[in-house]
């Protein structure tokens, strides 16, 4: 099966606990078999992994990336300054997609800057667990192409 590699930055393991007006009452887990419900629509598969350390996420998009064909990337707060997922990101040389659950855009204003955005297709946000649904059908268009 073909997998879409998706990964959660930094405080998203404790969604559902979070405030519900910015990131929805999902839990992590809810999302991920949301993402992989539709993942499995158009045939493939979702590999998941959460961590709250940056190393970590660029050790798994490093050793995962060769088995996927595309990214699905909620960094969290690490959207804003980590140029070290930046270049993870692009190294890969496969497509990216950024989500956010909320709308970054109308928050704090160090949370309007997305140093990862560059290294994505595309970045969705605001749209809280269907962002991650928009993700995998616009990755699927990305991949028809």
């Amino acid at each position: 099966m073909r997998n879409i590699l998706l990964i959660h930055g930094v405080n998203l393991n404790t969604l559902g606990k979070r405030d519900s007006a910015h990131y929805g009452v999902l839990t992590l887990k809810d999302i991920e078999n949301l993402t992989a419900k539709e993942a499995e629509k158009h045939g493939f598969g979702i590999i998941s992994y959460q961590s709250n350390h940056e190393g970590d996420l660029v050790d798994k998009l490093q050793s995962e990336s060769p088995h996927c064909v595309g990214i699905i990337i909620n960094p969290g707060a690490f959207s804003h300054y980590s140029y070290g997922l930046y270049d993870a990101l692009l190294d890969t040389k496969l497509p990216a997609i950024e989500v956010h659950l909320s709308d970054v855009s109308q928050r704090e204003p160090w949370r309007r800057q997305s140093v990862i955005a560059p290294a994505c297709v595309k970045v969705i946000e605001g749209k809280k667990e269907q962002g991650y649904r928009e993700a995998v059908n616009v990755m699927m268009e990305y991949l028809q192409q």
